[in-house]
């Protein structure tokens, strides 16, 4: 048995902003994705997952009793199918900021959620939010406080625009051009980021007052401008408004920033050759970043593995 393939996913802009009501705009990444299956012989890989989803099954059967009228699974199947040695079989790297956790969600309420809301129905923003409200839930299980977004990204396969808390849309983003000079690329850490202690130290900050104005007067606003020349097809602004939040997140931000990367981060905005921003929450996993001219930036980072996502 195998189930349909679910995508990682990409926030390229609203990390953190989002649970204060920036805007952010989410892609999904088909490099990436995971399936729900069953083997004859599992591997040792398998039946970790196995083994954690046990765990994620008797949480959603307390999610259930606790929240009836948000979602109910069927759970009789879902447990047959987990005792009969069910994973899943993934190539998202976990701790990476590209939605591993909420590929496995996604594909679980695609199988089993009793009257679940598909990706073929108008979705309305209502539908759109119901959506949200469940795999936030979902989620939770593994992250402590979820958004909900990555699962839902990951289950429709479509970009997400983020105007607000309650306010969601699916959204076209400009086509990728073939002979563009610019890129947004993925740069591998090396390192596993946990997203629960990055969450942890944020909330902490945010009971500083000049954290959360510098978050509103900076980083929201760098965040917003960001979204939305990128969805209007404006490079030049936009390569503008990513340089001031690359330099905010590497005032503000530091302790989500591996420690070797600070020099780095640093020199892209130094030589504008390229800007670096996080990718989820930091920590450790993959960093985002945007050239105007990516051989440029292939020359200036050539140290390290850069993995192209979409091209300018």
């Amino acid at each position: 048995m195998k189930g349909p393939l679910f995508y990682s996913k990409i926030l390229l802009f609203g990390e953190y902003g989002i649970i204060k009501d920036s805007k952010g705009l989410s892609i999904p990444y088909n490099f990436y994705n995971g399936a729900l299956k069953v083997d004859e012989n599992p591997s040792e890989e398998a039946k970790k997952s196995n083994t954690s989803l046990r765990k994620f099954v008797s949480y959603l059967e307390q999610l259930q009793i606790n929240q009836s009228e948000l979602v109910t699974f069927n759970m009789k199947v879902l447990k047959t199918d987990v005792e009969r040695g069910m994973y899943f079989d993934s190539s998202i790297p976990q701790g990476y900021g590209v939605g591993s956790s909420g590929a496995l969600v996604a594909a679980i309420y695609d199988k089993y959620a009793d009257n679940k809301i598909t990706v073929l129905e108008n979705l309305t923003r209502d539908k759109l939010l119901q959506l949200k409200t469940i795999f936030s839930q979902m989620e939770s299980f593994f992250h402590g406080k979820s958004s909900g977004l990555d699962p839902l990204n990951s289950y429709l396969s479509i970009p997400i625009l983020i105007n607000s808390k309650d306010n969601i849309e699916a959204t076209g983003i400009p086509s990728q051009s073939t002979n563009g000079k610019g890129a947004v690329f993925l740069l591998d850490s090396g390192i596993v980021g946990e997203t629960a202690p990055m969450v942890t130290i944020f909330m902490e900050n945010l009971k500083d007052q000049g954290f959360r104005t510098m978050l509103k007067t900076q980083f929201i606003k760098h965040t917003d401008a960001c979204v939305e020349n990128f969805l209007g097809g404006d490079m030049k602004s936009l390569f503008e408004n990513t340089k001031k939040l690359s330099k905010v997140v590497l005032s503000n931000f530091k302790p989500m920033i591996p420690e070797q990367f600070h020099g780095i981060w640093q020199r892209g905005i130094d030589t504008n050759d390229y800007y670096l921003k996080l990718c989820g929450s930091g920590g450790g996993g993959y960093i985002l970043g945007f050239t105007e001219d990516l051989e440029k930036a292939k020359q200036s980072l050539k140290d390290y593995k850069l993995e192209v996502v979409y091209h300018f």
